[in-house]
């Protein structure tokens, strides 16, 4: 072939849309140019993937990155330092900073602080709020918004929608699929004394209990379908929630994490104390089970890592004095990795899960699939490799994870961003090169 290519890999098993193909892939100014035997074409530089799998390139569609206002628990460079290295080619970061992003200036501000930091592609999140409601169908199309935010339940940071009232003008207002957490604001209140009067993490399950959630996202989706707005229900945790989502379909999809698929109650509390706090909670196996059951039946759309860090320190406090959150980017691809290989989900539900469904829900441009004319992203794994995730292997500023101590079987070999080999084997490029995730008709591709 007479093209010329800035980069071939060869010798990969390749998930296309046309299935697994053994292929090689050539890329061209930061996508993909062609798909086929390159074994005779001029390139600038060749990545050996003999043996290895190429991935669409996995977009984690929910992080915390903390920056601005606590950059000593994460900043957009550690935690895209994070990602790189677990394999994750584009992230969506979330709006509860400090300040909180919920204006065209601090958006465009994360984008400045982005440029030349980011190992990865990256997008934000615009926070609703009651005062800024009227404005969010401008608001959602500022450069560099993913789409908008709400937390209709408390939790980390000062954003918080939970009136009917403001709900619905969020909802009427703007038309780019909603990213919401779910939790029932006035039941969080009533049940807050079981916090405050629990002896540890255990009773965090009991507090943000499955009736929060339900009685959170019924109402959720009531007012979504009065609207006409398409929702995205975060981190579900509950059996409880499922059927009334699978039943919402056509306005609702739904994102569950690693931690609620792979930890449960009470061990995981016993174990790991206030490090196991997140919102909504780790809860019992019978739940696991049943979003099981719910990625078996395809009513999951997409895994999120939920990526929330905060400092050993901070997480030492006496609950319910310890924050909520624990870092989870880097360790995504490996935990589900390790799934796929026991079976519980195919390698081609985890790239639905995690690249064709991100694309989908969001509407992005250029990414989620190995085909040409797609962006050059790729997340190449070896499937055998048997690896032992530690805190040592950490790049976020928290240093830790709550999977420390677990044995896996498949890693992440190498992540590519736009053609740019970005991590080998472990090692990072020199420097970063990650740019702004582009949308379909958001106007600013």
């Amino acid at each position: 072939m007479a093209d010329s290519f800035d980069l071939v890999i060869h010798g990969g098993e390749c998930l296309t849309p046309a299935g697994r193909l053994h292929t090689d892939v050539g890329v061209r100014g930061g996508r993909i140019a062609a798909l086929g035997d390159l074994g005779a074409a001029a390139t600038a530089e060749t990545f050996d993937a003999g043996g290895l799998t190429v991935l669409p390139g996995v977009i984690d569609t929910q992080v915390h990155f903390r920056e601005p206002g606590q950059e000593h628990k994460e900043d957009l460079a550690s935690g895209t330092r994070a990602a790189a290295l677990g394999g994750v080619t584009a992230v969506f970061e979330m709006p509860n900073t400090r300040p909180s992003t919920t204006d065209a200036a601090a958006l465009a501000d994360k984008v400045v602080r982005a440029q030349g930091r980011v190992w990865c592609d990256i997008a934000f999140f615009m926070g609703a709020s009651p005062e800024n409601a009227g404005d969010l169908a401008t608001l959602e199309r500022v450069p560099g918004c993913c789409g908008v935010k709400m937390f209709m339940g408390s939790s980390t940071g000062t954003l918080l929608v939970s009136e009917d009232a403001d709900i619905r003008r969020v909802l009427e207002n703007g038309s780019r699929r909603i990213a919401v957490h779910s939790e029932d604001e006035a039941r969080l209140e009533e049940r807050k004394h079981i916090a405050r009067d629990a002896s540890g993490p255990h009773a965090h399950a009991e507090w943000r209990d499955a009736e929060t959630a339900l009685r959170s996202t019924k109402r959720l989706l009531k007012l979504a379908r009065q609207a006409g707005r398409p929702v995205h229900v975060l981190h579900v945790t509950t059996g409880d929630e499922i059927p009334v989502l699978a039943a919402h379909k056509d306005i609702a999809t739904v994102e569950v994490t690693p931690q609620h698929l792979t930890l449960a109650a009470p061990e995981v509390y016993d174990r790991l104390g206030t490090l196991a706090q997140m919102n909504p909670p780790i809860r019992d196996e019978a739940h696991r089970t049943a979003l099981w059951q719910a990625v078996a039946d395809g009513v999951v759309d997409v895994i999120g890592s939920d990526h929330a860090p905060h400092s050993l320190e901070e997480k030492g406090h006496a609950y319910p004095n310890s924050p909520s959150g624990m870092p989870g980017v880097q360790t995504l691809v490996a935990v589900l990795l390790d799934h796929v290989n026991a079976g519980r989900l195919t390698l081609e539900r985890f790239v639905d899960l995690t690249s064709a469904g991100p694309q989908r829900i969001y509407n992005i441009a250029g990414k989620g699939r190995i085909a040409v004319g797609y962006d050059a992203d790729f997340t190449i794994v070896d499937m055998k490799a048997q690896r032992t995730i530690e805190n040592a292997w950490i790049a976020s500023k928290c240093g830790w994870t709550p999977f420390d101590g677990m044995r896996v079987t498949g890693w992440p070999r190498a992540t590519v961003v736009r053609g740019a080999i970005v991590m080998r084997e472990d090692e990072l490029a020199e420097a970063p090169s990650g740019g702004i995730v582009r949308f379909v008709g958001s106007g600013h591709q």
